[in-house]
Protein backbone atom coordinates (compact mmCIF):
# COMPACT_ATOMS: atom_id res chain seq x y z
CA UNK A 1 0.00 0.00 0.00
CA UNK A 2 1.28 3.54 -0.49
CA UNK A 3 1.10 6.10 2.17
CA UNK A 4 -1.41 8.91 0.80
CA UNK A 5 -0.84 12.31 3.16
CA UNK A 6 -2.26 14.92 0.83
CA UNK A 7 -0.45 17.96 0.65
CA UNK A 8 2.33 16.91 2.75
CA UNK A 9 6.05 15.29 2.38
CA UNK A 10 4.68 11.65 2.15
CA UNK A 11 2.75 11.88 -1.22
CA UNK A 12 4.35 10.15 -3.78
CA UNK A 13 4.75 11.99 -7.07
CA UNK A 14 4.08 9.60 -9.68
CA UNK A 15 5.37 8.71 -12.92
CA UNK A 16 2.36 6.89 -14.25
CA UNK A 17 3.42 3.92 -16.92
CA UNK A 18 1.11 2.15 -19.53
CA UNK A 19 1.65 -1.51 -21.17
CA UNK A 20 2.38 -2.41 -24.39
CA UNK A 21 1.26 -5.16 -26.88
CA UNK A 22 1.99 -8.98 -25.13
CA UNK A 23 0.26 -8.08 -21.84
CA UNK A 24 -3.13 -8.89 -23.25
CA UNK A 25 -5.14 -12.09 -21.87
CA UNK A 26 -8.44 -13.25 -21.64
CA UNK A 27 -11.98 -11.98 -20.24
CA UNK A 28 -9.02 -9.03 -19.00
CA UNK A 29 -12.28 -6.82 -18.63
CA UNK A 30 -14.18 -9.06 -16.40
CA UNK A 31 -13.03 -6.54 -13.38
CA UNK A 32 -14.31 -3.63 -15.17
CA UNK A 33 -17.96 -4.93 -16.64
CA UNK A 34 -19.17 -3.36 -13.41
CA UNK A 35 -17.72 0.15 -12.86
CA UNK A 36 -18.73 3.27 -14.28
CA UNK A 37 -15.42 3.82 -16.37
CA UNK A 38 -17.19 0.77 -18.66
CA UNK A 39 -18.68 2.93 -21.19
CA UNK A 40 -15.00 3.81 -22.12
CA UNK A 41 -15.75 0.28 -24.41
CA UNK A 42 -18.61 1.70 -26.18
CA UNK A 43 -16.69 5.08 -26.91
CA UNK A 44 -13.52 3.17 -28.16
CA UNK A 45 -15.34 0.49 -30.10
CA UNK A 46 -17.34 3.27 -32.49
CA UNK A 47 -14.04 4.83 -32.49
CA UNK A 48 -11.64 2.12 -33.61
CA UNK A 49 -14.22 -0.21 -35.55
CA UNK A 50 -13.66 -3.01 -32.99
CA UNK A 51 -16.30 -4.79 -31.32
CA UNK A 52 -13.72 -3.86 -28.09
CA UNK A 53 -16.46 -5.94 -25.62
CA UNK A 54 -16.48 -9.08 -27.50
CA UNK A 55 -12.17 -8.45 -27.03
CA UNK A 56 -11.96 -8.01 -23.53
CA UNK A 57 -14.68 -10.68 -22.20
CA UNK A 58 -15.00 -13.59 -24.66
CA UNK A 59 -12.18 -13.47 -27.00
CA UNK A 60 -9.41 -16.42 -26.70
CA UNK A 61 -5.38 -16.43 -26.74
CA UNK A 62 -5.30 -16.53 -30.30
CA UNK A 63 -7.77 -14.17 -31.13
CA UNK A 64 -5.89 -11.67 -28.98
CA UNK A 65 -2.92 -12.68 -30.16
CA UNK A 66 -3.54 -10.77 -33.27
CA UNK A 67 -1.60 -7.81 -33.60
CA UNK A 68 -4.52 -5.05 -34.30
CA UNK A 69 -6.66 -7.08 -31.69
CA UNK A 70 -3.81 -6.99 -28.87
CA UNK A 71 -3.16 -3.32 -29.64
CA UNK A 72 -6.85 -2.00 -29.29
CA UNK A 73 -7.76 -4.65 -26.23
CA UNK A 74 -4.75 -3.47 -24.31
CA UNK A 75 -5.06 0.31 -25.15
CA UNK A 76 -8.62 -0.02 -23.66
CA UNK A 77 -7.90 -2.16 -20.87
CA UNK A 78 -5.47 0.72 -19.67
CA UNK A 79 -7.61 3.30 -20.16
CA UNK A 80 -10.25 1.11 -17.80
CA UNK A 81 -7.80 1.27 -14.96
CA UNK A 82 -6.83 4.75 -15.99
CA UNK A 83 -10.34 6.05 -15.65
CA UNK A 84 -11.18 4.22 -12.55
CA UNK A 85 -7.50 5.08 -10.79
CA UNK A 86 -8.27 8.81 -11.08
CA UNK A 87 -12.15 8.29 -9.94
CA UNK A 88 -10.70 6.43 -6.83
CA UNK A 89 -8.10 8.59 -5.80
CA UNK A 90 -8.56 11.96 -7.58
CA UNK A 91 -6.05 13.29 -5.57
CA UNK A 92 -3.10 11.47 -6.56
CA UNK A 93 0.03 13.81 -7.92
CA UNK A 94 0.99 12.73 -11.10
CA UNK A 95 3.74 14.65 -12.36
CA UNK A 96 4.14 12.69 -15.46
CA UNK A 97 3.35 9.51 -17.89
CA UNK A 98 5.26 7.51 -20.42
CA UNK A 99 3.46 4.43 -22.32
CA UNK A 100 5.81 1.20 -24.09
CA UNK A 101 5.40 1.25 -27.41
CA UNK A 102 1.44 0.87 -27.81
CA UNK A 103 1.60 2.49 -24.51
CA UNK A 104 2.61 5.43 -25.75
CA UNK A 105 -0.90 5.84 -27.01
CA UNK A 106 -2.53 4.92 -23.60
CA UNK A 107 0.08 7.70 -22.10
CA UNK A 108 -0.90 10.51 -24.30
CA UNK A 109 -4.83 10.14 -23.88
CA UNK A 110 -3.89 10.01 -20.14
CA UNK A 111 -2.03 13.68 -20.68
CA UNK A 112 -4.74 14.93 -22.24
CA UNK A 113 -2.59 15.13 -25.70
CA UNK A 114 -5.39 13.39 -27.25
CA UNK A 115 -9.27 12.26 -26.67
CA UNK A 116 -10.02 9.01 -26.09
CA UNK A 117 -11.80 9.15 -29.33
CA UNK A 118 -8.68 10.00 -31.28
CA UNK A 119 -6.43 7.75 -29.14
CA UNK A 120 -8.70 5.17 -30.42
CA UNK A 121 -8.90 5.42 -33.91
CA UNK A 122 -5.48 6.04 -34.27
CA UNK A 123 -4.74 3.01 -32.23
CA UNK A 124 -7.05 0.99 -34.62
CA UNK A 125 -5.48 2.34 -37.74
CA UNK A 126 -1.49 1.81 -35.90
CA UNK A 127 -2.85 -2.14 -35.63
CA UNK A 128 -4.33 -2.51 -38.87
CA UNK A 129 -1.12 -1.40 -40.27
CA UNK A 130 1.09 -3.33 -38.16
CA UNK A 131 -1.04 -6.44 -38.71
CA UNK A 132 -0.58 -5.81 -42.61
CA UNK A 133 2.94 -5.59 -42.12
CA UNK A 134 3.38 -8.05 -40.89
CA UNK A 135 1.69 -10.29 -43.27
CA UNK A 136 3.92 -8.85 -45.73
CA UNK A 137 6.64 -9.59 -44.00
CA UNK A 138 6.72 -12.02 -41.23
CA UNK A 139 8.96 -11.59 -38.40
CA UNK A 140 10.04 -11.89 -34.56
CA UNK A 141 11.44 -10.67 -32.02
CA UNK A 142 13.31 -12.23 -28.70
CA UNK A 143 14.22 -10.92 -25.28
CA UNK A 144 18.11 -11.00 -24.38
CA UNK A 145 18.57 -10.97 -20.57
CA UNK A 146 21.84 -11.03 -18.49
CA UNK A 147 23.78 -8.66 -20.47
CA UNK A 148 24.49 -4.85 -20.57
CA UNK A 149 23.05 -2.77 -23.85
CA UNK A 150 26.46 -2.50 -25.42
CA UNK A 151 26.80 -6.45 -25.17
CA UNK A 152 23.42 -7.12 -26.74
CA UNK A 153 24.15 -4.43 -29.63
CA UNK A 154 27.71 -6.07 -30.67
CA UNK A 155 25.84 -9.28 -30.89
CA UNK A 156 23.43 -7.87 -33.14
CA UNK A 157 26.15 -5.95 -35.17
CA UNK A 158 27.94 -8.77 -35.58
CA UNK A 159 24.56 -10.90 -36.80
CA UNK A 160 24.25 -8.06 -39.13
CA UNK A 161 27.53 -8.12 -40.45
CA UNK A 162 26.94 -11.83 -41.31
CA UNK A 163 23.67 -10.72 -43.27
CA UNK A 164 21.15 -11.57 -41.09
CA UNK A 165 18.16 -9.12 -40.61
CA UNK A 166 18.40 -8.11 -37.12
CA UNK A 167 18.02 -5.17 -34.87
CA UNK A 168 17.65 -3.90 -31.24
CA UNK A 169 13.71 -3.38 -30.54
CA UNK A 170 13.77 -2.41 -26.89
CA UNK A 171 15.88 -1.11 -24.00
CA UNK A 172 13.94 -2.58 -21.49
CA UNK A 173 16.42 -2.53 -18.27
CA UNK A 174 20.10 -2.33 -17.61
CA UNK A 175 20.38 -6.48 -18.59
CA UNK A 176 17.28 -6.97 -20.93
CA UNK A 177 17.24 -5.84 -24.55
CA UNK A 178 14.63 -6.86 -27.01
CA UNK A 179 15.76 -7.47 -30.15
CA UNK A 180 13.37 -8.05 -33.71
CA UNK A 181 13.88 -9.15 -37.55
CA UNK A 182 13.58 -12.04 -39.33
CA UNK A 183 12.40 -15.45 -37.84
CA UNK A 184 15.73 -17.19 -39.10
CA UNK A 185 17.95 -13.99 -37.30
CA UNK A 186 15.95 -14.52 -34.06
CA UNK A 187 16.13 -17.97 -33.71
CA UNK A 188 19.80 -17.47 -34.45
CA UNK A 189 19.93 -15.01 -31.66
CA UNK A 190 19.78 -18.49 -29.21
CA UNK A 191 23.23 -19.89 -29.88
CA UNK A 192 24.86 -16.27 -30.36
CA UNK A 193 23.16 -15.55 -26.53
CA UNK A 194 24.34 -18.79 -25.25
CA UNK A 195 27.42 -18.93 -26.53
CA UNK A 196 28.31 -14.98 -24.81
CA UNK A 197 26.88 -16.60 -21.41
CA UNK A 198 22.85 -14.85 -22.00
CA UNK A 199 20.00 -16.51 -21.70
CA UNK A 200 16.68 -15.52 -24.02
CA UNK A 201 13.01 -15.79 -24.48
CA UNK A 202 11.24 -15.33 -27.53
CA UNK A 203 8.22 -13.46 -27.49
CA UNK A 204 4.51 -14.65 -28.64
CA UNK A 205 4.57 -12.21 -31.61
CA UNK A 206 4.71 -12.53 -35.08
CA UNK A 207 5.79 -8.75 -36.04
CA UNK A 208 9.18 -7.35 -35.78
CA UNK A 209 8.19 -4.48 -33.90
CA UNK A 210 10.33 -1.29 -33.69
CA UNK A 211 12.78 -2.17 -36.59
CA UNK A 212 12.52 -1.85 -40.12
CA UNK A 213 9.91 -4.50 -41.10
CA UNK A 214 7.23 -1.76 -39.66
CA UNK A 215 8.03 0.66 -42.53
CA UNK A 216 5.46 -0.76 -44.40
CA UNK A 217 2.96 0.68 -41.53
CA UNK A 218 4.17 4.12 -41.79
CA UNK A 219 2.22 5.54 -44.71
CA UNK A 220 -1.11 4.28 -43.32
CA UNK A 221 -0.13 5.74 -39.58
CA UNK A 222 1.56 8.78 -40.82
CA UNK A 223 -1.77 9.57 -42.90
CA UNK A 224 -4.01 8.89 -39.65
CA UNK A 225 -1.95 11.36 -37.97
CA UNK A 226 -2.12 13.78 -40.05
CA UNK A 227 -5.91 14.15 -39.58
CA UNK A 228 -5.07 14.11 -35.73
CA UNK A 229 -5.29 16.83 -33.44
CA UNK A 230 -2.67 16.62 -30.66
CA UNK A 231 -4.06 18.70 -27.68
CA UNK A 232 -1.22 21.24 -25.23
CA UNK A 233 -1.75 18.38 -22.54
CA UNK A 234 -1.51 18.54 -18.67
CA UNK A 235 1.69 16.93 -17.62
CA UNK A 236 4.91 15.88 -19.76
CA UNK A 237 4.84 12.86 -21.79
CA UNK A 238 7.90 10.85 -22.13
CA UNK A 239 8.34 9.54 -25.35
CA UNK A 240 10.08 6.26 -26.27
CA UNK A 241 12.20 7.64 -29.45
CA UNK A 242 14.12 10.16 -27.61
CA UNK A 243 13.36 10.01 -24.14
CA UNK A 244 12.40 13.46 -23.34
CA UNK A 245 9.64 15.29 -21.80
CA UNK A 246 7.43 16.32 -24.33
CA UNK A 247 4.38 18.45 -24.03
CA UNK A 248 1.34 18.47 -26.53
CA UNK A 249 1.30 19.69 -29.93
CA UNK A 250 1.68 18.56 -33.59
CA UNK A 251 5.62 17.35 -33.24
CA UNK A 252 4.16 14.19 -31.82
CA UNK A 253 2.81 13.35 -35.33
CA UNK A 254 6.45 13.28 -36.08
CA UNK A 255 7.67 10.94 -33.14
CA UNK A 256 5.00 8.94 -33.22
CA UNK A 257 5.78 7.70 -36.68
CA UNK A 258 9.28 7.24 -35.81
CA UNK A 259 8.41 5.65 -33.10
CA UNK A 260 6.66 2.20 -35.24
CA UNK A 261 10.29 1.58 -36.65
CA UNK A 262 12.98 3.06 -33.75
CA UNK A 263 14.24 0.89 -30.62
CA UNK A 264 11.70 1.88 -27.08
CA UNK A 265 14.35 3.41 -24.83
CA UNK A 266 12.53 2.54 -21.84
CA UNK A 267 15.62 2.40 -19.40
CA UNK A 268 16.07 6.10 -20.54
CA UNK A 269 12.29 7.10 -20.07
CA UNK A 270 12.58 5.49 -16.37
CA UNK A 271 15.79 7.64 -15.22
CA UNK A 272 14.18 10.91 -16.92
CA UNK A 273 11.03 10.17 -14.92
CA UNK A 274 12.60 10.01 -11.92
CA UNK A 275 16.19 12.12 -12.14
CA UNK A 276 14.58 15.37 -14.32
CA UNK A 277 10.84 14.86 -13.22
CA UNK A 278 11.19 14.61 -9.71
CA UNK A 279 8.62 11.68 -9.83
CA UNK A 280 9.14 10.06 -6.40
CA UNK A 281 6.85 6.62 -7.25
CA UNK A 282 6.23 4.64 -10.52
CA UNK A 283 2.45 3.28 -10.86
CA UNK A 284 1.93 0.52 -13.72
CA UNK A 285 -1.58 0.86 -14.90
CA UNK A 286 -3.85 -1.87 -16.69
CA UNK A 287 -3.31 -4.75 -17.19
CA UNK A 288 0.05 -7.58 -16.58
CA UNK A 289 3.38 -6.40 -14.07
CA UNK A 290 5.73 -5.74 -16.91
CA UNK A 291 6.35 -2.17 -16.95
CA UNK A 292 6.25 -1.96 -12.90
CA UNK A 293 8.94 -5.57 -12.62
CA UNK A 294 11.31 -3.24 -14.98
CA UNK A 295 11.14 -0.61 -13.19
CA UNK A 296 12.17 -2.29 -10.29
CA UNK A 297 15.37 -3.50 -12.00
CA UNK A 298 15.95 -0.48 -13.82
CA UNK A 299 15.90 2.03 -9.86
CA UNK A 300 15.18 -0.05 -7.69
CA UNK A 301 15.44 2.33 -4.70
CA UNK A 302 12.15 3.84 -6.47
CA UNK A 303 8.83 2.76 -5.27
CA UNK A 304 7.22 1.09 -8.25
CA UNK A 305 3.43 -0.05 -7.54
CA UNK A 306 0.44 -1.47 -9.57
CA UNK A 307 -3.08 -0.40 -10.08
CA UNK A 308 -4.92 -3.13 -12.76
CA UNK A 309 -7.93 -3.93 -10.52
CA UNK A 310 -10.93 -1.83 -9.85
CA UNK A 311 -11.24 0.05 -6.37
CA UNK A 312 -7.96 -1.40 -5.38
CA UNK A 313 -4.90 1.00 -3.70
CA UNK A 314 -1.62 0.85 -5.96
CA UNK A 315 0.03 -2.02 -4.37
Amino acid sequence: MVAHVHGSATEPRYAVLFPGQGVQRPAMGEPWRGTLSWELVGSVSRSSGFDVAELLLTADQETLSRTDHAQISVFTASLLAWSEFRRNDPQARVVAVAGHSLGEYSALVAAGVLSVADGAWLVGERGRAMAAAARQRPGAMAAVMGGDPAQVTALVEAARADGAELWVANHNSPLQTVVAGSRTAVAATAARAAEAGLRHSVLPVTAACHSPYMEPAGTALRRALELTDFATGSVPVVANVDARAHRGGGHWRELSARQLVAPVRWTDTLRVLNEELDATAFLDIGPGATLSGLARRTLPEVPAHRFATPAAQPA
